[in-house]
């Protein structure tokens, strides 16, 4: 394969200082870069995602057009990052007032999985 890995993954978001305050503060994602784009009129927050070498770039627009989640869509379904143990991170991000579905076992990779969402009802996916 002439693909190495994923480099990053882009998402904008419709109000930055929620999102960067969500993905930065409530999920623990160091941030890498954070610049405003005055040619662009937006910000471009860079963020480390585990060791994996991925990064989450967030790009804060005004007035960006929604993506409809609800019935789903063609394009990105939602993120999933794994997590060692799962019931900790739950109760980590309950804590941070961020509920998650009920876990439930993956029926095909047999591993314990749930979801949340992001401020923009972006899917977010924990899986262990």
């Amino acid at each position: 394969m002439f693909l190495n890995k994923i480099h990053h993954i882009a998402i904008i978001v419709s109000n930055y200082e929620i999102s960067r305050d969500f993905y930065v503060n409530k999920l623990e994602f160091p941030i890498l870069r954070e610049n405003y784009r005055p040619e662009r009129q937006d910000w471009k927050l860079d963020l480390k995602c585990g060791e994996s070498g991925i990064e989450l770039e967030i790009f804060g627009m005004k007035n960006p057009p929604s993506r409809p989640t609800h019935p789903e869509a063609c394009g990105l379904r939602h993120l999933a990052f794994h997590v060692t143990d799962i019931e900790k991170v739950v109760e980590k991000l309950k804590e941070k007032g961020i509920e998650c579905e009920p876990i439930r076992i993956d029926t095909f990779t047999q591993k314990k999985m749930t979801f949340f969402k992001d401020p923009d009802d972006l899917p977010i996916e924990l899986h262990e």
